[in-house]
């Protein structure tokens, strides 16, 4: 019983340090990408799978990572969005009368959501209440 419990918290310890070890690389990255680059990839991370972000960090060049965005179609979601939402987007902050594509590039997909997304739906978000407190969930209410 003991050795079992022991192997648990020897497991424990090296799926945490793995896991710490991940992020710190993950950072690590990121810091070593040009201003303009981080830029770039604050972007679209929101709407990037965590396979793309790798990917696209992976990239030896800024060119190859530019290339990388048209090929998995990240670019030309971005080109398509309205003028003043792509401005709001590369802001950070969504604005009244954006789109649902551009809130996914401010916010991510919603943690869920309520209503007919034809016509009406709200859009619940997990976190820091848009940045006013605490934790909490908050709702934005989208109209089409």
């Amino acid at each position: 019983m003991r050795t079992h419990q022991q192997l648990l918290h020897w497991a424990g310890a090296l799926i945490g340090a793995m896991l710490v070890l991940t992020g710190c690389t993950y950072d690590a990255a990121v810091r070593q990408l040009s201003p303009a680059e981080q830029s770039e990839f604050y972007t679209y991370r929101k709407i990037m799978t965590t396979a793309q972000e790798h990917a696209y960090l992976a990239k030896a060049t800024a060119a190859e990572r530019t290339a990388y965005l048209s090929e998995v179609g990240l670019a030309q979601r971005f080109q398509a969005l309205d003028p003043l939402d792509r401005d709001a987007v590369q802001g950070g902050w969504p604005r009244v009368g954006m789109s649902a594509e551009a809130l996914r590039f401010v916010w991510g997909d919603p943690y869920y959501a309520d209503g007919d997304a034809r016509r009406s739906a709200h859009w619940h978000y997990l976190g820091s209440s848009f940045g006013r407190g605490n934790t909490a969930l908050g709702a934005l209410r989208l109209i089409w």
